[in-house]
């Protein structure tokens, strides 16, 4: 094996959002380094529920209206409602 290709293989620290701090081995910066997490799984809405906080937000009912409700259990629903208000 040849020698001093490898990256140095050291101890870092790993600060989260809520200021947890955890140590992991890592070839990023110096040993002892610091890195400051913006985005963790305390904070992001893939690990936070996700589709729960789409449909909050109201982004499933604007694509369902703008291309019909083939994704939901309630195919066919806007367009009934649609044609008893006309009535």
């Amino acid at each position: 094996m040849k020698a001093d290709i490898h990256p140095d293989y050291h101890e870092i620290s790993v600060v989260l959002t809520d200021g947890t701090e955890y140590k992991t081995q890592s070839t990023y910066g110096k040993p002892g380094d610091v890195i400051k997490l913006d985005v963790d799984p305390l904070t992001h809405p893939a690990w936070q529920g996700g589709t729960g906080q789409v449909i909050e937000k109201g982004q499933l009912d604007k694509f369902e209206n703008r291309y019909g409700s083939f994704l939901s259990a309630g195919v066919g629903k806007k367009e009934e409602k649609k044609e008893e208000a006309k009535s």
